[in-house]
């Protein structure tokens, strides 16, 4: 029997990139943000200064992000039960393909690099279920859309929402390994 698929964004699902431009902007400015500031706000304009974008054009930056908490584990789990595939719409950040590719053999090795999408738009994808932070790829999403929880997207309703990969791991209702 086929597996159901799902599709994974990267940036702000996988990745923790709030606290990487908060970590980025510390370091530029000497002023330590707390994730506040990113609520309810796009996320660009989040920083003052244009740092978000800047940042995204900086060397090393997709390189270095943390995983998010509970990430590495929850995909591990999803393998069992479903066709994993991570999709980030990196195109828009050519420095961020080769980061992206290594920063995913670095936490994420037991994905096998056909199932990892690099594309500018995810409109194409077609998978049972997508997670992703932004509703402009939810929102063409041909399966059932997940939206993970984001400052940039607190005021967003109309998609189901998970906070955390716990979240995630119950929505998909993915039974805990012994």
């Amino acid at each position: 029997m086929k597996k159901q698929s799902i599709a994974i964004d990267m940036d702000g699902v996988l990745a923790d990139t709030e606290s990487q431009y908060l970590h980025y902007y510390e370091q530029e400015y000497g002023k330590r943000l707390t994730k506040d500031i990113f609520h309810n706000v796009p996320e660009a304009e989040a920083l003052p200064n244009g740092s978000i974008f800047k940042y995204l054009y900086t060397p090393g930056f997709f390189r270095t992000i943390p995983v998010m908490a509970g990430a590495v584990e929850a995909v591990r789990r999803l393998q069992k039960r479903y066709e994993v595939y991570i999709v980030s719409a990196a195109m828009e950040f050519p420095l961020s393909l080769f980061e992206k590719k290594e920063w995913l053999a670095e936490h994420f090795p037991f994905i096998h690099w056909h199932n990892i999408i690099f594309c500018g738009d995810k409109s194409i994808i077609d998978t049972d279920f997508m997670i992703d932070d932004y509703c402009k790829n939810l929102d063409f999403c041909k399966g059932k859309p997940i939206l993970f929880s984001a400052g940039h997207n607190a005021g967003i309703t109309h998609h189901l929402r998970a906070n955390n990969w716990q979240e995630i791991l119950d929505i998909l209702d993915v039974v805990p390994t012994n």
